[in-house]
């Protein structure tokens, strides 16, 4: 198993906006490619982390699983669509993935 974590920093006084964009693209679009609140989530900083990043926590099954996600979403236009909604939000440079293995 495996958590895939995408993390942005968003503008000042922006987080409940990007928040809500986040949520509705987990709802909206996430779910067309497995990805649901049973294996994803969504957290911001709060002690000892930037107070200005949200991050979206997904656990897949292995590495496979998640390329077979993105090339899904690389065909959504929805996401595409999203993706320039959410753009005036985000610090440039600021957007990562982090691929984390669980320990069992």
């Amino acid at each position: 198993m495996i958590i895939a974590r995408w993390s942005i920093d968003v503008r000042f006084g922006y987080k409940p906006i990007a928040i809500e964009h986040m949520r509705n693209w987990l709802r909206e679009i996430g779910s067309q490619i497995g990805w649901t609140e049973e294996n994803a989530r969504i957290l911001t900083g709060s002690v000892g982390a930037h107070e200005s990043t949200i991050q979206a926590e997904i656990q897949l099954k292995d590495l496979a699983e998640l390329s077979a996600a993105w090339d899904k979403l690389a065909k959504l236009d929805a996401h595409k669509d999203w993706s320039k909604e959410l753009e005036p939000y985000i610090v440039s440079g600021s957007p990562k993935w982090e691929i984390f293995r669980i320990v069992e």
